[in-house]
Parts: structure tokens; C-alpha cells; sequence
């Protein structure tokens, strides 16, 4: 039992029946949204070395890719997709949130186990969070104006999930703590994402059941996002000749967004439902990887 309480896959299904069959104890975990999110970001991003920004011309390619994938490739698929096909004016807002957040953190730990280019893709993450802070409220203030509320409480969720992570990281790699700290990284953030995703499906339970209807639309759209995408920006670039390794890191790039961000932001500043639309990508962003994961097998 313990075993299976430490396997990534286990633990989100957990987190989805969970949200879905005990959903009260959202109340609480809803205040832990944002902590839990600033450990997965810091934990994360203690793979970003402090040598990093020395090589300024390694770097730019993969990082200017890193912002298109994110914020224009895939950001403008999701609005396009939603523009069509979301009436519902809570979906939409949802929607314009994930275009507008960075990449999933998942990306790079999974561009090793596709067999990707992790420098690549490790420059456009780090590209497209520093961007964030610039890209993402310009992107809510323009697409959501009057309605995106006080922009202060906006710049008080990216510092804290963005700029604090980085620092704090650093303090690790300076005082030499990543040893300590690598051998429950991967449970640490396997379950602060059970709460990110327990808590985005729990506060839509009673909307999920009511109105099953609704996620038609909204799974529409991310599956768009996701697979379709993915298999158009994978043979576009096979296409054009680039290298397999980066690929993958496009790819991953150009399909996974953080739906912990885009979650918090939505439960923190809109209404829970604003939510969905993270939730029901969350679940396909589970279901794509372990897809890409199995395509890759079979192809060995």
C-alpha cells in the first residue's frame, strides 16, 4: 500500500476521486494551493544551475522557442479554441488563464524520459517563467480587463510562485542542500500536486455532476491543445529537419502549461469554476504524457 502511495500515477487518480467522491475538505486545502505550489516550483527549478545566464548565445534560441511555444503557439490555440467553442463566460475566463502561464514544470524531467534535448527545453522553461512576469498580466489585463480585479494581487501570486521559487532554490544550491533534499523531491512534488489537483477537481464536484454537459466543450478544447497540437507541431517540425531531441522539447513545450498556476490564480482571484478548465487539463496532461511515454516505447 505505502508503495503504491509513492508511484506519480497513483497519487493523481487519488486526487481526482477524491475531488470528486470527498470534496469538503477543500476548504482547508484550498488555503494550501499556493504554499504547495511555491514547493513544486522551488523544487523544481533547483535544476536551473547558478551558471546558467554565462552563456548568453547557448541560450537564446531554445529560450525565444520556449516563449513562442508557450505564449504563442500554444497560448493562441487555446484562445482560438476557446473563442469557438466556450460560451460559458467562467470557462473562457479559465481558458485565457492557462494561455497566459507558463509551461508545466513537468516538462523538463520529462524531456529526459522521452529521450529529449533537456538543455533546450530547460532554457525555454526558464525563458518562458521569466517572461511570465511580464507576459502574464499583460495577457489577463488585455484579454480580461475591468474583470481581472486589483492587478497588485496578481503580482503578489507570480512573485511568489515565480521569483520566490528561484531565489530560494539558489540558497539551496549555495548551502549545498540539493543532496539532502533529492532523495524525496520527486514525493514532495508528486504530492503537492495531489493537492493542486485535489483541490481544482473538489471545488467543481457539485458543477462536474450537475452539469456534465459542460465539460464536453472545455475537454474539446484541451484535447485540441494537447494531442492535436502536439502531433502538429511534432510533424511540422520533423518537416523542417530539426533534430528528433528537439522535438520532444517543443513539443512538450508547445502542449503542457502549469494548471497549478492557472488553478491558483483562478481560486484565488475568480471563482472556484473558473477552475475547470485547469482541472480537466490537468487530467489530460496526465493521460498525453503517459501516451507520449508509451508511443516512445513502442518505437524502441
Amino acid at each position: 500500500m505505502i508503495r503504491h502511495l509513492k508511484n506519480r500515477n497513483v497519487i493523481f487518480l487519488l486526487a481526482i476521486g477524491l475531488g470528486l467522491i470527498l470534496p469538503q475538505p477543500a476548504v482547508w486545502t484550498k488555503l494550501l494551493m499556493l504554499p504547495a505550489l511555491a514547493m513544486i516550483m522551488t523544487l523544481a527549478t533547483m535544476n536551473v544551475p547558478n551558471n546558467y545566464f554565462r552563456n548568453p548565445r547557448e541560450i537564446l534560441m531554445p529560450s525565444l522557442w520556449g516563449i513562442v511555444m508557450t505564449y504563442v503557439i500554444l497560448g493562441g490555440v487555446i484562445l482560438i479554441g476557446a473563442a469557438l467553442i466556450i460560451s460559458n463566460s467562467n470557462m473562457w475566463i479559465g481558458f485565457v488563464l492557462i494561455a497566459a502561464v507558463p509551461p508545466a514544470v513537468a516538462v523538463i524531467p520529462f524531456t529526459g524520459i522521452l529521450d529529449g534535448n533537456v538543455s533546450y527545453t530547460l532554457s525555454g522553461t526558464i525563458a518562458a517563467y521569466l517572461g511570465a512576469l511580464f507576459i502574464t498580466p499583460l495577457m489577463l489585463a488585455l484579454l480580461l480587463g475591468s474583470g481581472l480585479g486589483d492587478p497588485y494581487d496578481l503580482l503578489k501570486i507570480l512573485v511568489l510562485l515565480i521569483m520566490l521559487p528561484l531565489i530560494l532554490s539558489r540558497f539551496i544550491l549555495v548551502f549545498k542542500l540539493q543532496a539532502r533534499i533529492e532523495p524525496v523531491r520527486g514525493l514532495l512534488t508528486d504530492w503537492g500536486f495531489f493537492i493542486v489537483v485535489y483541490t481544482m477537481i473538489a471545488v467543481n464536484r457539485d458543477l462536474i455532476f450537475a452539469r456534465p454537459l459542460l465539460l464536453v466543450p472545455v475537454a474539446t478544447v484541451v484535447f485540441i491543445a494537447t494531442f492535436v497540437l502536439g502531433f502538429v507541431v511534432g510533424k511540422t517540425a520533423a518537416l523542417l529537419g530539426v533534430a528528433r531531441k528537439n522535438i520532444v522539447s517543443l513539443v512538450l513545450l508547445g502542449t503542457l502549461k502549469n494548471q497549478g498556476i492557472a488553478g491558483g490564480l483562478a481560486i484565488t482571484l475568480f471563482t472556484g469554476e473558473t477552475a475547470l478548465p485547469s482541472a480537466v487539463y490537468s487530467v489530460f496532461m496526465i493521460v498525453y504524457i503517459m501516451w507520449l511515454d508509451w508511443r516512445k516505447k513502442r518505437e524502441l
